[in-house]
């Protein structure tokens, strides 16, 4: 008997279930987009966790901080912090003032066309690079788990997330990401058991032997706790302390901008609810980050480097977790950590596609295209199905050209810092800054997403390679992030005053702290 496909195909048949059955409870724009409003805090916590716990976190984050130690482990910190900016900032006065999208905040109290064109073409971009590093993360584990080639694992995991997103909506993709998140919690706490056993369930001799590890390939071991194994001079040349807070800025920034994590909040019945998911979720994905230590130094602690590289002799950066869990569980507990991170990769893929979907049918399509107003009842669902149909074979056409090689954490830091570039200045001066305007939403929308992708092409990692970068950071953040929070500045300044917007602030704001005029408000 396969095990490794056995339990593949019974997480396939367990998901496609939970789609039947929300299929059956999609009556409305409401329940397809906004599962009813119906998620309870506990539940959305685990949505939000099992939406952001991505094959970055459980499979590049490892690699890193296999190869990279503590530069890698950057990464975790910056996925943990980001939530602090996601609970004070974001949660409740999106939860208060939107209805199923980012702009429906944005377009409260400014022009809705322009901005909600400009944000609906954000949305997208954000979504298409989360989405691509989730596609390659899943075709690699398909590759290992079921012996099927990298492009066939991609197309196979793109039908199944378009089968829960154009059946299931978001309902089904809720409960898809908390039963993702269960699993992938059982999971973390197991193989980071075995790692302790292994070293006689003492921190002490673990960290001890984690010294002693050198997989950084140099000619002078260093200890893999310190720092600059990826970002130090020495290895990443002058600029690489530089890079290293561009990183994070995008990291804990990014988060409060991210289309599919933004979108969580819809879902819970007011805001109350809203805050209480966020603590859910700051739980669980820090315990879960505190893990990962235990994946990457565990697989440098405990098999020999030659186990996990490619047959041409490159770190095989997205495969370390699984590989480690064979090497301490054998080969049925390398099948359910393979199955776990698949159930990651179609979880977080299908909230992207669930988010892009909406955005372009609600914001564009029926604000901007059609004023408003559906053309005939159910226009707005059907025009989110055909989209997601689009974003799913762009990211699948993509992953597939990318190639397994690609290191799928390093896809998600260029994500973040998109949505941190774009999204995050105009939600924080929509909800806090009277004087803001739509020219300045504007702006601030477009340079933002302009100046992030346009560095990225620039950057080492773009189209000209190290050799030819122009722009010597792989993360923009640090320049893309003041110039978005800059271009909405000064396109509010330099604008005429916008009485309307102006008027319609203290009414934002109370919207957006007691919930007074959403579908349920807040008690307080």
């Amino acid at each position: 008997m396969n095990v490794p496909l056995m339990m593949f195909l019974g997480f396939v048949v367990a998901t496609l279930a939970i789609t039947f059955w929300a299929a059956r409870r999609n009556t409305g724009a409401s329940a397809y987009f906004a599962a009813g409003r119906s998620i309870t805090g506990w539940q959305n916590g685990l949505a939000v966790a099992g939406d952001y716990m991505s094959a970055a976190s459980f499979l590049g984050i490892s690699g890193m901080i296999c190869f990279s130690g503590y530069d890698g482990f950057m990464y975790s910190v910056g996925f943990l912090m980001a939530y602090i900016t996601v609970l004070l900032i974001v949660a409740e006065p999106l939860r208060n003032a939107g209805k199923y999208t980012m702009a429906d905040l944005l377009a409260y109290r400014l022009s809705p066309k322009p901005v909600r064109a400009l944000a609906s073409l954000s949305t997208l971009t954000v979504s298409t690079f989360y989405m691509i590093a989730q596609m390659v993360g899943a075709g690699v584990i398909i590759q290992k788990l079921i012996n099927l080639n990298f492009a066939p694992a991609v197309v196979g995991v793109g039908i199944l997330m378009l089968v829960y997103v154009v059946f299931g909506g978001m309902l089904a993709t809720t409960w898809v990401q908390i039963i993702k998140a269960l699993l992938l919690m059982a999971g973390a706490v197991l193989l980071s058991f075995l790692v302790l056993k292994h070293h006689g369930y003492s921190f002490a001799a673990f960290f001890e032997a984690v010294s002693k590890a050198d997989y950084a390939g140099t000619a002078d071991p260093k200890n893999l706790l310190e720092p600059g194994l990826k970002f130090g001079t020495a290895v990443a040349g002058p600029w690489g302390p530089l890079d290293l807070i561009s990183l994070g800025l995008g990291l804990v920034l990014g988060t409060a901008g991210l289309p599919h994590i933004l979108v969580r909040f819809y879902t819970v019945p007011d805001a109350k609810t809203a805050r209480s998911s966020v603590i859910w979720a700051m739980v669980i994905i820090g315990l879960f980050y505190i893990m990962t230590t235990f994946f990457g130094f565990g697989a440098a602690t405990i098999m020999e480097k030659a186990q996990i590289m490619t047959a041409d002799g490159k770190p095989d950066t997205n495969m370390v977790a699984p590989l480690l869990a064979r090497e301490l569980g054998g080969e049925t507990f390398f099948a359910f950590i393979s199955a776990v991170a698949f159930a990651t990769i179609l979880a977080v893929v299908a909230g992207l596609t669930m988010s892009a979907s909406a955005s372009f049918a609600h914001d564009f399509y029926t604000n901007v295209l059609h004023h408003g107003k559906e053309q005939s009842p159910g226009q707005e669902i059907r025009v989110a199905r055909m989209t997601a149909f689009v974003v799913g074979a762009v990211s699948i056409g993509i992953a597939i050209y990318l190639g397994p090689s690609v290191n799928a954490a390093f896809l998600v830091g260029l994500a973040f810092a998109v949505a941190a570039s774009a999204n995050l200045p105009v939600i924080v001066f929509s909800v806090f800054w009277k004087r803001f305007n739509t020219a300045g939403a504007v702006c601030g929308l477009a340079v933002g997403l302009v100046s992030s992708i346009l560095l990225i092409l620039l950057s080492p990692n773009g189209m000209f390679g190290k050799a030819g970068a122009i722009f010597p950071l792989e993360n923009p953040g640090i320049v893309s992030i003041p110039m978005g929070f800059l271009a909405a500045y000064l396109g509010t300044i330099l604008s005429k005053r916008d009485t309307n917007a102006e008027a319609k602030f203290a009414e934002l704001t109370v919207r957006a702290h007691t919930g007074l005029g959403a579908e349920k408000a807040t008690s307080h």
